[in-house]
């Protein structure tokens, strides 16, 4: 039984990311916990304290978030039918995101976030929603990201960028694994050589991930570029790339390329799925 969290809004945008969690995992026995925070626009405390009005305007929101959750999941269900595989579960929380998602880790065991998220696109590089960056930085859960109107489809093409720096017994890969196997997807492992020969460590890291994939297609691409995020955004092209699965490790060049912007901003075009694997606690 796979446990997965699904961050709503109730926008579009969410909705799509969800109905993407369904087709991902329509095979697999899940539940799935529609997710929902808010905090009222206007509260403080001592007016809470000192007025009715504020207490109404609590539960006004309250009510309106449980409803909408109620209203998903039916629309869900009628949606798929057909899935006895799948079960739907609602949470209305009165918290922020970030620390609601926290909370329900804390208590319910969970394989994997698959949130939307909403960009602003440029010539050269794409800026992520607020809400989904916070999530990558202070979440050590797995969490795939689906961006705006991508329809779903099967991700038989894995681009798995790293810098070979990494322990992976110290990290969730076994998500990306499993996706990989149920959906026959090929991983493809890429180092891209900055003009140094790999060092000994890395040499039995390449080892070690080649191990780790070896139940799956799996193929390891050595490139050459002076610049990681233009060999990423290049192959991700040439490839037909329709999964790119990163490592969020401290130190780790994903840091480097993700949060070095003030804007949080990516070097590399990113209108596919993004998975991104936190290293253990």
């Amino acid at each position: 039984m796979k446990h997965i969290l699904l961050p709503t809004d109730f926008s579009d945008n969410s909705l799509n990311a969800i109905t993407y969690a369904i087709q991902l995992y329509k095979d697999k026995l899940c539940t799935f916990y529609l997710f929902n925070t808010y905090t009222p626009i206007i509260y403080n405390v001592e007016h809470v304290l000192g007025y009715t009005a504020q207490y109404e305007l609590g539960d006004t929101i309250r009510n309106a978030s449980q409803e909408n959750l109620k209203e998903l999941k039916t629309k869900l269900k009628q949606e798929f039918p057909n899935n006895t595989n799948h079960k739907f579960k609602t949470l209305s929380r009165f918290n922020t995101l970030v620390s609601g998602i926290k909370e329900f880790l804390d208590t319910q065991e969970t394989d994997l976030i698959i949130m939307g998220t909403k960009g602003v696109t440029g010539a050269a590089e794409v800026l992520f929603g607020t809400n989904t960056v916070h999530v990558f930085k202070e979440i050590k859960c797995p969490v795939l990201a689906i961006p705006s109107n991508f329809e779903y489809e099967n991700p038989h093409e894995v681009l798995f960028p790293t810098d070979l720096e990494i322990n992976y017994n110290n990290t969730q890969l076994n998500v990306l694994k499993e996706i990989a196997i149920a959906k026959n997807s090929r991983i493809n492992a890429m180092h891209v050589a900055t003009g140094y020969d790999l060092t000994e460590q890395q040499i039995s890291n390449k080892l070690e991930l080649e191990a780790f994939f070896k139940e799956t297609s799996f193929l390891y691409h050595e490139l050459k570029s002076k610049n990681v995020s233009e060999a990423i955004n290049q192959f991700q092209i040439k490839a037909k790339i329709n999964l790119l699965a990163m490592i969020n490790n401290k130190h780790s060049f994903f840091e480097n390329l993700f949060f070095q912007s003030k804007l949080n901003q990516i070097g590399f075009h990113l209108n596919i799925p993004f998975l991104v694997i936190p290293a253990f606690k």
